[in-house]
């Protein structure tokens, strides 16, 4: 399989999984502004949502332009974030129907971070496939960013757990907040300029 044919692949199940979100989103039962209030929960965890599914493309984008050959390996390590990113939908409505509940926080919580860590994953098959003096491994540094968040994802579920789940959502979104800018650290490799080890 070409790294053009997975990218298509998981372009198209990625705009699956927002279009689910968007469809569940519950109308307001009336045209009055203030009938917003009733919806401001499903509007909120669908915005949170959104930006981390765009975030995820974003740096999907650009991780696979870093890839030649797709081995094994990398189509089921693909197939592993896939799958859970493609229960963002679920999640997400749990968590807008039962406003911000502490029990659907928790798990939103759980999905980031093993979404976060199946990223990471993929990271690692990619540079295991290219061998060494990997233009991936040397781009990524030592990606402090990767590394994280899941920790922060984690620290947010604990949260959730012992505090009100404010702080879990906030733990959340300041992931989504470090990610907003795709990964810069891949574009030299993208424009043909490969970086020297360290950067």
């Amino acid at each position: 399989m070409t790294p053009g044919r997975m990218e298509a692949f998981s372009d198209g199940v990625l705009a699956i999984v927002i279009t689910i979100m968007v469809l569940e989103l519950r109308l307001p039962d009336g045209s009055s502004f203030s009938s917003l209030r009733v919806v401001w929960p499903g509007l909120l965890a669908y915005v949170l949502s959104f930006v981390f599914i765009g975030i995820y493309w974003t740096n999907h984008h650009h991780l696979l332009k870093t890839v030649d050959h797709v081995t094994a390996g990398v189509l089921w390590a693909n197939l592993d974030l896939l799958f859970w990113l493609s229960l963002f939908p679920f999640a997400t409505r749990w968590m807008a129907v039962e406003h911000f509940a502490r029990a659907p926080v928790v798990v939103y919580g759980v999905v980031l971070f093993v979404a976060g860590v199946a990223y990471y994953i993929l990271q690692g098959v990619i540079i295991a496939s290219q061998g060494e003096g990997s233009q991936l491994r040397a781009a990524l540094g030592r990606d402090l960013k990767g590394k994280a968040s899941p920790v922060i994802f984690a620290a947010g579920i604990v949260c959730a757990f012992f505090l009100p789940v404010v702080v879990a959502l906030v733990l959340y979104a300041s992931v989504a907040v470090m990610w907003l800018v795709p990964d810069r650290r891949l574009e030299p490799i993208i424009d043909g300029r490969a970086p020297a080890i360290g950067d």
